[in-house]
């Protein structure tokens, strides 16, 4: 008899899962039953919240939804808040748990890890959560998850199995050899072509790129160039022009050099972004302003209207919607001194950076260009805000982190590791800082086990720097941000880690060279003064 944990295993397969991330325990041994002799390979986490992010990291650089395995209660409870940052970057993610068995739900009575209504704990966080009632649903519910992956803004999905149906009779159950999927679409035709001509006849233009719009650098990289628009990337859009391009932007609106850029353009085109506050306005002081027309790309129609309320609205699909603006526009425009007015915001960026930011950006580019492929997955740390400001990635998805939007600390490490698994055989390097390692240290063990050789670049200085520096720009007494911290060298040994303590910029470029070299992984501290000392 074929169980419905063993035609879980095979329906994944089918919709080309080739990996998921869990933590096998009593109530999850039947979705296992038919995974070692599948095509798909299983990573263990340390703790369930580290699986989330392993599997968050893995869906950025590799597209695909990243798969989670955890038990009822506890093993949902901890991936909740890795959830809760896929939810809030549009990252897909699938987590499917367990729960009491059909008739126990929500009883009382202290089943074990019973919840009173686990399912409304992870809709919170996530498109939607379904719990089965019948073998029958799991097709459905399942082509509904990768629906939401494929066709609307892709965000985590959970599927909660009771125990008692996991284990249920599926032999008669449809395996569809090529499930059907969606395709997302372009924005309709006459608001596309009212998009050209507003773009066509705007004397200065500006492209505002973000996350979501990484699918589509290609069109993205095209279109500036017809437009002859300076084209500013945000966090996750790093990377679309790549650096080095005249246009190129990888600046934080957030400074005033940015924000002078955008105030002076008389046509905005938004692709794939918020215009969140944690890009756009990172120290809280109001000042960002759109003041010129509005024109936003984007696959949820409610954020057409957040934030910055669109004067022309294009509901589609970046990259389609922005390849046929390419065509619409019929070659190239007048001139708009685009790469002048780029310049010129770089030119000012620079001079308002603070000299530490200065430093780390400079130590970031150096290792960039000793390591070109590279792929940098940060946790929240001083390295990461400097790369947050100005980081110049040279591919899309070739930088990301935790320290915007939801801003989970201890997401560098796991999330680096799935990364990594998606990304080989290109290096993967992880930025983190001793307080926000420490959330996560135990995934040293998951990076030997699941053979992935990622560096870790880890600042230490002994504390919760920013939240210590906060505490003393308003005059409070430190407490509870200076931390014991362990050898990490030697416990990066003892995991089996090639570890080092390095000094130095050049120091450092050459210890991530040779990282590069070896099948290892290896951990690279570099000491640093707490803020302050």
């Amino acid at each position: 008899m074929k169980t419905l944990g063993v035609y879980l295993t095979e329906l994944l397969a089918a919709y080309g899962v080739d990996t998921v991330f869990g933590i096998p325990g009593v109530h999850t041994v039947e979705l296992y039953r038919g995974l070692a002799d599948s095509p798909i390979r299983h990573i263990t986490a340390r703790h369930e919240q580290s699986l989330g992010f392993m599997a968050d990291g893995y869906a950025r650089v590799s597209g695909k939804p990243g798969v989670c395995l955890v038990i009822s209660g506890p093993g949902l409870t901890n991936t909740l808040t890795a959830m809760g940052q896929a939810y809030s970057d549009s990252v897909p993610m699938l987590v499917i748990s367990g729960v009491n068995a059909l008739g126990k739900l929500g009883s009382g009575n202290g089943y074990l890890h019973e919840l009173p209504d686990q399912q409304a704990l992870a809709s919170q966080v996530c498109a939607f959560s379904h719990s089965l009632t019948r073998a029958e649903e799991l097709p459905q519910v399942l082509a509904r998850a990768f629906a939401v992956f494929d066709g609307a803004r892709p965000r985590p999905v959970h599927i909660e199995i009771p125990l008692d149906l996991m284990s249920a009779p599926a032999d008669h159950l449809p395996l569809p050899l090529r499930p059907p999927r969606l395709s997302r679409g372009a924005a309709p035709a006459g608001e596309l072509a009212l998009a050209a001509k507003q773009l066509r006849e705007a004397s200065r233009p500006l492209l505002l790129v973000g996350g979501g719009a990484t699918a589509a650098a290609a069109d993205i990289a095209r279109l500036a160039e017809l437009l002859d628009a300076p084209t500013l990337m945000t966090i996750n859009a790093r990377g679309v022009l790549p650096a080095g391009h005249p246009l190129a932007l990888s600046c934080t609106p957030s400074l005033p050099a940015a924000r002078a850029l955008i105030d002076s353009s008389d046509v905005v085109l938004a692709i794939g972004t918020e215009i969140g506050p944690t890009d756009y306005d990172m120290y809280a002081d109001g000042g960002f302003t759109l003041p010129g027309r509005l024109i936003r790309i984007d696959i949820d129609p409610q954020q057409l209207f957040r934030n910055r309320a669109a004067d022309l609205p294009l509901l589609g699909d970046a990259a389609a919607s922005v390849a046929a603006l390419c065509l619409l526009l019929n070659g190239p425009c007048a001139s708009r001194q685009g790469a002048e007015r780029a310049a010129r915001a770089r030119a000012g960026f620079a001079e308002q950076l603070d000299a530490q930011s200065r430093d780390d950006l400079a130590l970031l580019h150096q290792v960039r260009d000793a390591l070109p492929q590279a792929r940098w997955v940060g946790d929240s740390t001083r390295l990461v805000y400097a790369g947050n400001l100005g980081f110049d990635a040279l591919a899309p998805r070739h930088w990301f982190n935790a320290s915007v939007g939801f801003g989970a600390l201890g997401y560098g490490l796991p999330a680096a590791i799935g990364a990594a698994l998606a990304a080989a055989p290109q290096p993967v390097i992880c930025l983190a800082g001793d307080g926000g390692f420490q959330f996560t240290l135990a995934e040293l063990g998951t990076a030997v086990e699941s053979d992935t050789p990622l560096i870790v670049l880890l600042l230490n200085n002994r504390c919760y720097g920013e939240i210590r520096a906060a505490m003393q720009a308003v005059a409070v007494t430190p407490l509870g941000v200076d931390l014991h911290s362990p050898d990490f060298v030697a416990l990066a040994r003892a995991y089996g880690w090639h570890a080092e303590r390095v000094i130095g910029n050049g120091a450092i470029v050459a210890a991530v060279q040779a990282a590069a070299g070896r099948r290892q992984p290896t951990l690279i501290e570099i000491p640093a003064p707490a803020p302050g000392q």
